[in-house]
């Protein structure tokens, strides 16, 4: 029996999805919160990058971006193929790449913090 990577791809799937309903929403609120000036003493500046400069932190986040840019790559991939693009080998090479580009970008954002 051949061996496929489809397992990795599909976890990375369904972690992404899971993070990205739980987090995304949150973190959207708690956005527009700050912006409208209603921001908790738990989130100003000096917290939240106290919060990005811990190596727990990043980590918390880089998950975040990780999982969301995986989740996203792989519904774009599901998305194309649906509206007909069939070259299933070039979309997926495409999208993983700009998922792995994004969480390279990201570590490197988090690591200079």
């Amino acid at each position: 029996m051949p061996k496929s990577n489809k397992p990795i791809v599909w976890g990375l799937f369904a972690a992404g999805g899971t993070v990205t309903a739980f987090i995304t929403p949150v973190l959207v609120v708690l956005t527009l919160l700050a912006a409208a000036g209603h921001v908790p003493d738990l989130l100003t500046y000096d917290r939240l990058h106290a919060f990005a400069a811990h190596w727990i932190g990043k980590a918390v986040l880089f998950g975040i971006v990780f999982l969301s840019l995986w989740h996203a790559a792989h519904r774009l991939r599901i998305t194309l193929h649906d509206f007909g693009i069939r070259g299933d080998a070039l979309v997926a090479v495409v999208v993983y790449l700009f998922a792995a580009a994004g969480s390279v970008a990201s570590a490197v954002t988090l690591l200079r913090i």
